[in-house]
């Protein structure tokens, strides 16, 4: 990086940077926050929660050719450090300037991993903490683990105005052990995050004296802790001689009749952009922009303050500050190609995650089949998915997320949770009423993890519709004399108000998305469908102090107008929110939908009541959605997939015939 005239290091695009939606450079990173740092003339105590990519209109994009220049800008969210509210606006990369900043009074800045463990040291200096870990008998601080989560919005003592961190608190028994298996029930903290002060110890025990015990069964994880191991299978290797059937070059992907470019950032994670299908040499647009833009995970139990449990992992920690490097032969199979992530630091360095982006493909089963009776004859094919994926660690769960693209014109969205369940303690084999007993006076207590899928769809173009697709059953009758007829019931969702829906099995509920002026060779309009399996129920109250700050979760479909500045379902400033802004306040507006720039909002998830099965750690369960073709193409779309025999595959007891020719 080369000094500019004025001092500062200057951003050089470079390789790296050749496409107006590519994330920004660690150059670009480093010249922003020297721009802001200029602007503010606050030293050391400037703190940079978010420096992103602003993306540019969507005409520049579309109207960008390879090789000629674009406009580089960032958004940023600033603050100073022991002082309430943040900066948020835009610096002009390319003209060295701030071009547009609000100061918001009330913000919260979400928290940044590094102060997680800053926040633990306030806690556990904190002589009341000390006195009461002393009074649990517990002798060696160095074991104690105490967890930060946000605290929300509850009114309680002191915590007014703040940036608050409330902690929970585990043990270790030796340096490696699996703490979450040792829950210190009943001892909290309040950390004020802006300045590391203690603002409360909350000791729900010390009136009385009496304690619930720390559970110390060792229940361990790690694999030199457990003594035993099961045999291993025979290796199960994922071969291409020839290498993968996809190229990447910088972000954009090109495989099959598929082509994206992959995008990240520090609060969503992994974000796909410009999906598109080519048929027949004519690229077909389907979705602009996706990525999952919040999540909640509501706690389900009233006892104690347990109710607190309730943690936006996008928007009050930044999903993609979290992100794991990934490792080949164990987070990735087959021919691999890892990207790098660049975010940045509360200093505002950048801060490079290694191989945080995996992009491999998959035998995905068949893709059709038929056999003739009367010719014998059998035609099979096997269909691929191309995988884009990622995966986050937050605090004790790991959220893998997998986008899919299939051959025959699907995109998936995968979400597989893993880690650890967050866990409490109780007296061993007394009635738990809102949770499981995993091990003896251990806790799993019921939850859920809702998150919401940001869809900025544009399918065979930015003209778009929503329309809401019923099965009903006409009484039976004249026009239904045997019973037996049933049919789909289509209406337009017209407005923002009216695109408030809900999943209804009854009715086997889906909703699609069409172009009005472009047409199949039916003449009816071509479109994709929004398949959701895993909308959940929520149980939180609307009127309740976690509820109200969680309005997506209440409607499993949102639709509104594109926007450049509607990007989290639940507003932009999450820690210690209202609720006031997101969703809700936005399609208040009733703006109307037919045939513009539509965004779908999906918000599905996991459900979970913890079983003794999720303890020490969690076997992956699933969560997730499907764009699927519906209308866009005339036929079978893979038709003219070639005939094929994988060679490499035996039969076990001896040659197995050829299927394919």
């Amino acid at each position: 990086m080369a000094p500019a005239l004025d001092g500062s290091l200057a951003a050089k695009p470079g390789p790296s940077v050749t496409h107006p939606l590519d994330p920004l450079s660690a150059d670009e990173i480093v010249r922003a926050a020297d721009i802001l740092r200029r602007h503010f003339d606050l030293g050391a105590a400037l703190m940079f929660e978010t420096i992103d990519l602003a993306e540019p209109d969507k005409a520049v994009v579309r109207g960008h050719a390879p090789g000629q220049p674009f406009p580089r800008a960032a958004r940023f969210t600033v603050y100073k450090r022991g002082e309430t509210g943040a900066w948020a606006g835009r610096v002009d990369l390319d003209d060295g300037v701030v071009a547009a900043v609000d100061f918001l009074p009330d913000a919260r800045p979400m928290f940044s991993p590094e102060e997680f463990m800053q926040i633990e040291a306030a806690a556990k200096a904190d002589p009341r903490f000390q006195a009461a870990i002393a009074r649990r008998g517990i002798d060696r601080m160095d074991l104690v683990c105490v967890d930060p989560w946000t605290a929300g919005n509850f009114g309680a003592e002191g915590e007014d105005g703040r940036r608050v961190a409330y902690t929970f608190v585990w043990r270790r028994a030796f340096e490696f052990d699996n703490y979450y298996a040792h829950p210190v029930e009943g001892l909290n903290v309040a950390v004020d995050v802006d300045t590391f002060e203690v603002i409360r110890v909350d000791d729900h025990s010390a009136a009385s004296g009496t304690f619930v015990p720390v559970p110390m069964e060792p229940i361990n994880y790690d694999a030199d802790l457990l003594g035993s191991l099961r045999q291993p299978l025979k290796p199960l290797d994922v071969v291409q001689p020839e290498g993968p059937s996809f190229t990447v070059e910088g972000n954009r992907i090109a495989w099959d009749n598929w082509d994206l470019r992959v995008g990240f950032s520090g609060r969503e994670g992994l974000i796909l952009h410009q999906i598109a299908y080519t048929q027949d040499g004519r690229r077909r647009p389907v979705v602009y922009r996706a990525s999952i833009a919040e999540m909640v995970v509501p706690y389900g139990t009233p006892e104690g303050v347990h109710y607190r449990k309730n943690v936006f992992d996008s928007g009050e920690y930044g999903f993609g500050k979290l992100a794991q490097s990934l490792s080949l032969g164990c987070d990735c199979l087959g021919h691999i190609h890892y990207l790098d992530v660049v975010l940045h630091d509360l200093a505002g360095q950048p801060r490079i995650i290694p191989s945080a982006i995996c992009i491999h493909e998959e035998d995905a089963g068949l893709a059709w089949k038929h056999f003739d009776f009367r010719t014998e004859r059998t035609e099979t094919r096997r269909l691929r998915r191309l995988v884009v994926s990622s995966i986050t660690t937050v605090g004790n769960y790991e959220y893998c997320c997998y986008w899919y693209l299939y051959q025959e014109g699907t995109i998936e969205f995968e979400m597989k949770a893993t880690g650890i369940i967050n866990t409490a303690a109780c007296i061993p084999g007394t009635e738990q009423e809102y949770g499981t007993e995993v091990a003896p006076g251990v806790i799993g207590h019921i939850h859920q993890h809702i998150f919401c899928a940001r869809l900025d769809m544009e399918v065979d173009g930015p003209g778009n519709s929503v329309v809401e697709c019923d099965t009903v059953a006409p009484p039976m009758g004249p026009g239904n004399p045997m019973g037996n007829a049933f049919k789909v019931v289509e209406r337009v969702l017209p407005t923002e108000q009216a695109a408030r829906r809900r999943v209804d099995f009854e009715r086997m509920r889906y909703w699609k998305v069409v172009n009005p002026e472009a047409r199949n060779r039916m003449g009816r309009p071509t479109g994709y469908k929004l398949e959701t399996p895993s909308a959940v129920q929520p149980y939180l109250d609307p009127a309740g102090p976690s509820g109200s700050r969680a309005g997506f979760i209440y409607n499993h479909l949102w639709v509104t107008p594109y926007h450049p500045d509607e990007r989290y379902p639940a507003g932009e400033f999450m820690n210690h929110s209202t609720g006031t802004d997101g969703l809700p306040a936005w399609t208040a507006r009733d703006r109307p939908l037919e045939n513009v720039d539509i965004v779908l909002w999906h918000a599905f998830g996991l459900h979970h009541l913890p079983r003794p099965e999720d303890h020490p750690v969690q076997p992956r369960v699933l969560c997730g959605f499907k764009l699927m073709p519906v209308g866009f193409f005339d036929r079978n779309p893979v038709i003219d997939l070639p005939r094929e025999t994988n060679r490499a595959s035996r039969g076990n007891a001896g040659p197995a015939a050829s299927c394919c020719a």
